[in-house]
Protein backbone atom coordinates (compact mmCIF):
# COMPACT_ATOMS: atom_id res chain seq x y z
CA UNK A 1 0.00 0.00 0.00
CA UNK A 2 1.68 3.02 -1.47
CA UNK A 3 1.45 6.60 -0.02
CA UNK A 4 -0.96 9.12 -1.99
CA UNK A 5 -1.32 12.57 -1.62
CA UNK A 6 -4.26 14.48 -3.26
CA UNK A 7 -3.75 17.13 -5.50
CA UNK A 8 -7.44 18.69 -5.99
CA UNK A 9 -8.73 21.02 -3.64
CA UNK A 10 -11.48 18.69 -2.28
CA UNK A 11 -12.88 15.44 -2.92
CA UNK A 12 -15.83 13.36 -1.36
CA UNK A 13 -15.23 10.14 0.33
CA UNK A 14 -18.24 7.68 -0.78
CA UNK A 15 -19.08 4.55 1.30
CA UNK A 16 -19.49 2.49 -2.08
CA UNK A 17 -17.96 3.05 -5.36
CA UNK A 18 -20.94 4.76 -6.81
CA UNK A 19 -22.01 8.88 -6.57
CA UNK A 20 -24.97 7.45 -5.98
CA UNK A 21 -23.79 6.30 -2.42
CA UNK A 22 -23.97 8.10 0.89
CA UNK A 23 -20.55 10.73 1.20
CA UNK A 24 -19.11 10.05 4.24
CA UNK A 25 -16.32 12.24 4.61
CA UNK A 26 -14.19 14.79 2.74
CA UNK A 27 -10.19 14.58 1.72
CA UNK A 28 -8.70 17.68 1.46
CA UNK A 29 -5.86 19.09 -1.15
CA UNK A 30 -2.37 17.26 -0.14
CA UNK A 31 -3.85 14.90 2.55
CA UNK A 32 -2.07 11.43 2.34
CA UNK A 33 -3.64 8.25 1.96
CA UNK A 34 -3.38 4.63 1.24
CA UNK A 35 -4.89 2.83 -1.72
CA UNK A 36 -6.74 -0.35 -0.66
CA UNK A 37 -7.80 -1.68 -3.57
CA UNK A 38 -9.28 -0.28 -7.26
CA UNK A 39 -12.04 -0.83 -8.93
CA UNK A 40 -13.03 0.67 -12.49
CA UNK A 41 -12.64 4.15 -11.80
CA UNK A 42 -12.79 4.25 -8.57
CA UNK A 43 -9.85 3.48 -5.42
CA UNK A 44 -11.03 2.02 -1.64
CA UNK A 45 -8.73 4.65 0.59
CA UNK A 46 -7.76 4.58 4.19
CA UNK A 47 -7.20 8.05 5.27
CA UNK A 48 -3.29 8.61 7.59
CA UNK A 49 -5.02 11.17 9.73
CA UNK A 50 -7.44 9.69 10.66
CA UNK A 51 -7.43 5.72 9.39
CA UNK A 52 -10.78 6.62 7.68
CA UNK A 53 -12.08 4.25 4.64
CA UNK A 54 -14.10 4.84 1.95
CA UNK A 55 -14.17 5.83 -1.69
CA UNK A 56 -12.99 8.42 -3.91
CA UNK A 57 -12.27 8.63 -7.71
CA UNK A 58 -9.37 7.68 -9.40
CA UNK A 59 -6.95 10.01 -10.31
CA UNK A 60 -3.36 11.03 -10.59
CA UNK A 61 -2.79 11.57 -8.00
CA UNK A 62 0.75 12.75 -6.02
CA UNK A 63 3.49 9.93 -4.77
CA UNK A 64 5.65 12.87 -2.58
CA UNK A 65 4.20 15.75 -1.25
CA UNK A 66 5.72 17.53 2.23
CA UNK A 67 3.89 20.45 3.26
CA UNK A 68 5.43 23.54 4.81
CA UNK A 69 2.47 25.82 5.19
CA UNK A 70 -1.85 25.39 5.99
CA UNK A 71 -4.17 27.45 5.12
CA UNK A 72 -4.87 29.38 8.34
CA UNK A 73 -8.67 31.32 6.77
CA UNK A 74 -11.91 29.96 5.91
CA UNK A 75 -11.14 29.75 2.64
CA UNK A 76 -8.53 31.11 0.48
CA UNK A 77 -9.07 32.15 -3.26
CA UNK A 78 -6.71 30.40 -5.77
CA UNK A 79 -4.62 32.85 -8.06
CA UNK A 80 -3.25 32.83 -11.68
CA UNK A 81 -0.37 34.45 -12.73
CA UNK A 82 -0.88 36.20 -16.11
CA UNK A 83 1.79 39.11 -17.32
CA UNK A 84 3.11 39.73 -14.00
CA UNK A 85 -0.26 40.47 -12.87
CA UNK A 86 -2.47 37.85 -9.80
CA UNK A 87 -5.82 37.37 -11.72
CA UNK A 88 -8.25 35.43 -9.03
CA UNK A 89 -10.09 32.55 -10.20
CA UNK A 90 -13.18 30.70 -8.90
CA UNK A 91 -11.86 27.93 -7.19
CA UNK A 92 -10.55 27.72 -3.48
CA UNK A 93 -8.13 25.76 -1.20
CA UNK A 94 -10.01 25.31 2.44
CA UNK A 95 -8.97 25.82 5.90
CA UNK A 96 -6.31 23.54 7.28
CA UNK A 97 -5.49 22.43 3.63
CA UNK A 98 -1.43 21.48 3.65
CA UNK A 99 0.61 23.04 0.52
CA UNK A 100 4.00 23.08 0.23
CA UNK A 101 5.49 26.88 -1.40
CA UNK A 102 7.29 26.22 -4.79
CA UNK A 103 7.79 29.36 -5.06
CA UNK A 104 7.07 32.97 -3.26
CA UNK A 105 6.58 36.39 -5.19
CA UNK A 106 5.08 39.51 -3.36
CA UNK A 107 2.51 38.47 -1.38
CA UNK A 108 1.96 35.41 -3.15
CA UNK A 109 2.94 31.91 -2.83
CA UNK A 110 3.25 29.32 -5.27
CA UNK A 111 1.85 25.99 -4.56
CA UNK A 112 1.12 24.13 -7.87
CA UNK A 113 2.05 25.47 -11.28
CA UNK A 114 0.57 28.99 -12.15
CA UNK A 115 -1.48 28.50 -8.69
CA UNK A 116 -1.04 31.14 -6.30
CA UNK A 117 -2.42 31.26 -2.56
CA UNK A 118 -1.90 34.98 -0.52
CA UNK A 119 0.56 34.81 1.71
CA UNK A 120 -1.48 36.09 4.40
CA UNK A 121 -3.66 33.14 4.44
CA UNK A 122 -0.83 30.90 5.73
CA UNK A 123 0.64 29.93 8.52
CA UNK A 124 3.87 27.47 8.81
CA UNK A 125 2.54 23.54 8.85
CA UNK A 126 3.91 23.26 12.49
CA UNK A 127 1.64 26.06 13.78
CA UNK A 128 -0.22 25.46 16.93
CA UNK A 129 -3.79 27.37 17.66
CA UNK A 130 -4.65 26.47 20.79
CA UNK A 131 -7.47 28.79 21.06
CA UNK A 132 -10.32 26.28 19.87
CA UNK A 133 -12.93 28.60 19.33
CA UNK A 134 -10.60 31.28 17.19
CA UNK A 135 -10.69 28.05 14.80
CA UNK A 136 -14.52 26.66 15.57
CA UNK A 137 -15.92 30.04 15.26
CA UNK A 138 -14.73 30.56 11.74
CA UNK A 139 -17.84 28.20 10.73
CA UNK A 140 -20.44 30.40 12.17
CA UNK A 141 -23.12 30.71 9.40
CA UNK A 142 -21.73 27.94 7.27
CA UNK A 143 -23.81 25.09 5.95
CA UNK A 144 -24.56 22.10 7.75
CA UNK A 145 -23.55 19.29 4.82
CA UNK A 146 -23.31 15.59 6.19
CA UNK A 147 -19.93 14.35 5.24
CA UNK A 148 -18.92 17.83 4.89
CA UNK A 149 -15.41 19.37 6.37
CA UNK A 150 -15.29 22.88 4.25
CA UNK A 151 -16.92 26.17 4.48
CA UNK A 152 -18.99 24.54 1.81
CA UNK A 153 -20.47 22.52 4.18
CA UNK A 154 -20.00 21.03 7.32
CA UNK A 155 -21.09 18.44 9.95
CA UNK A 156 -21.32 18.62 13.83
CA UNK A 157 -18.43 15.58 13.78
CA UNK A 158 -16.14 17.28 11.45
CA UNK A 159 -16.57 20.82 13.43
CA UNK A 160 -14.79 19.20 16.04
CA UNK A 161 -12.13 17.72 14.40
CA UNK A 162 -11.55 20.49 12.04
CA UNK A 163 -9.62 21.87 15.11
CA UNK A 164 -7.23 19.12 15.58
CA UNK A 165 -7.07 18.39 11.91
CA UNK A 166 -5.46 22.06 11.63
CA UNK A 167 -2.85 21.57 14.45
CA UNK A 168 -2.33 17.95 12.69
CA UNK A 169 -3.59 16.11 16.36
CA UNK A 170 -5.45 12.81 15.85
CA UNK A 171 -9.11 12.91 16.45
CA UNK A 172 -11.60 10.67 15.09
CA UNK A 173 -14.35 11.36 11.63
CA UNK A 174 -17.35 10.48 13.15
CA UNK A 175 -19.20 10.85 16.20
CA UNK A 176 -19.22 7.28 17.10
CA UNK A 177 -15.61 7.11 17.21
CA UNK A 178 -15.26 9.91 19.20
CA UNK A 179 -17.13 9.19 21.53
CA UNK A 180 -15.13 6.07 22.14
CA UNK A 181 -12.13 7.98 21.89
CA UNK A 182 -13.17 10.81 24.41
CA UNK A 183 -12.62 10.05 28.09
CA UNK A 184 -15.91 11.02 30.32
CA UNK A 185 -15.68 13.97 32.48
CA UNK A 186 -16.29 13.96 36.14
CA UNK A 187 -18.06 16.90 37.10
CA UNK A 188 -21.12 17.57 35.72
CA UNK A 189 -20.92 21.51 35.14
CA UNK A 190 -20.63 23.01 32.03
CA UNK A 191 -17.40 24.48 31.28
CA UNK A 192 -15.76 26.28 27.84
CA UNK A 193 -14.53 23.59 26.09
CA UNK A 194 -16.95 21.30 26.89
CA UNK A 195 -17.34 18.53 24.16
CA UNK A 196 -21.33 17.36 24.47
CA UNK A 197 -21.97 14.13 22.88
CA UNK A 198 -25.70 12.34 21.79
CA UNK A 199 -25.80 9.43 19.57
CA UNK A 200 -24.74 10.73 16.32
CA UNK A 201 -24.41 14.29 17.35
CA UNK A 202 -21.85 16.56 18.94
CA UNK A 203 -21.40 20.23 20.05
CA UNK A 204 -18.33 22.08 22.06
CA UNK A 205 -19.81 24.73 25.13
CA UNK A 206 -18.48 28.13 24.07
CA UNK A 207 -18.86 29.07 27.83
CA UNK A 208 -21.04 27.54 30.61
CA UNK A 209 -24.21 28.65 29.04
CA UNK A 210 -24.35 27.95 25.36
CA UNK A 211 -22.63 25.95 22.45
CA UNK A 212 -21.53 25.92 19.06
CA UNK A 213 -22.77 22.54 16.92
CA UNK A 214 -23.52 22.22 12.88
CA UNK A 215 -27.08 21.12 13.15
CA UNK A 216 -29.08 19.68 10.57
CA UNK A 217 -32.51 20.72 11.42
CA UNK A 218 -31.48 24.38 11.35
CA UNK A 219 -29.13 23.42 8.82
CA UNK A 220 -25.98 25.61 9.29
CA UNK A 221 -23.32 25.87 12.09
CA UNK A 222 -24.76 28.20 15.10
CA UNK A 223 -24.55 29.14 18.02
CA UNK A 224 -27.17 27.88 21.02
CA UNK A 225 -28.27 27.64 24.92
CA UNK A 226 -26.98 24.39 26.08
CA UNK A 227 -29.95 23.72 28.07
CA UNK A 228 -32.46 24.66 25.73
CA UNK A 229 -30.55 22.34 23.19
CA UNK A 230 -30.53 19.42 25.60
CA UNK A 231 -34.40 19.61 25.90
CA UNK A 232 -34.64 20.30 22.33
CA UNK A 233 -32.88 17.16 21.06
CA UNK A 234 -34.91 14.92 23.92
CA UNK A 235 -37.73 16.35 22.24
CA UNK A 236 -37.51 16.11 18.66
CA UNK A 237 -35.05 12.93 18.58
CA UNK A 238 -35.74 11.41 21.14
CA UNK A 239 -31.99 11.12 22.62
CA UNK A 240 -29.94 12.06 25.91
CA UNK A 241 -26.57 13.16 26.03
CA UNK A 242 -24.01 10.12 26.28
CA UNK A 243 -21.03 11.58 27.39
CA UNK A 244 -19.10 15.53 28.21
CA UNK A 245 -15.57 15.81 27.77
CA UNK A 246 -13.30 18.83 27.77
CA UNK A 247 -11.36 19.53 24.68
CA UNK A 248 -8.05 20.57 26.71
CA UNK A 249 -7.87 17.00 27.52
CA UNK A 250 -6.52 15.62 23.71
Amino acid sequence: MKNNFLNISVTNIYSKPSLKSEVTSQILYGEKFKVLSKKRNWVKIKTSFDNYIGFIKENKFYEKFKPSLKISKLKSIIFRKQNNRYIPTDKFLYFGTGILALNKDRNYVEYKKNKWIRKKDLKKINYIEKNFLKVIKLFLGCKYMWGGKTSNGIDCSALIQIYFYYNRIFFPRDTKDQIKFCKKKISKKINKGDIIFWKGHVGISINQLNFIHAYGPRKKVLIMPIKHTIKLISKTANLSVKKITNIKNY
